[in-house]
């Protein structure tokens, strides 16, 4: 049931903000919690210890891969499942997936999306991770 479950989206656009919000409110009553940039989400996640984490990949302060790692590296944060959102692909013509995280960082997320993010495979996703 998604009730009760807290979920963190760290994201710099209002707008993508908005739209994860949105998207979460399609699959059920979630405590949705947001920050706008890589170092208000890591202390949020370690304040709030939510069950699921939403990341960007590039904001101001900390990007979402230090942000990532850093919560791997923290024993309170490293067992929150996490979502990466990124738009690398769009802006830059590089592709990067969950796996290449793992080979660079050490640990890979539990599902990298690229944006545009499609909805249904946004609500798949957040589904699976969570048992709904």
């Amino acid at each position: 049931m998604a009730e009760n479950k807290k979920i963190l989206i760290i994201d710099d656009e209002p707008d993508a903000r908005a739209f994860s919000e949105a998207m979460l409110t399609e699959l059920g009553d979630f405590e949705i919690e947001t920050a706008k940039n890589g170092l208000e989400g890591l202390q949020k996640a370690e304040l709030i210890k939510p069950d699921l984490i939403i990341l960007d990949v590039q904001m101001p302060v900390m990007n979402g891969f230090q942000v990532f790692k850093e919560l791997r590296r923290k024993g309170i944060t490293e067992n929150i499942p996490v979502i990466m959102l990124t738009g690398i692909a769009t802006t830059t013509g590089l592709r990067y997936d969950a796996k290449d995280m793992g080979i660079t960082l050490g640990s890979e997320p539990n599902a990298f999306i690229d944006k545009p993010v499609e909805p249904d495979e946004f609500h798949k996703t957040v589904s699976q991770i969570l048992g709904l």
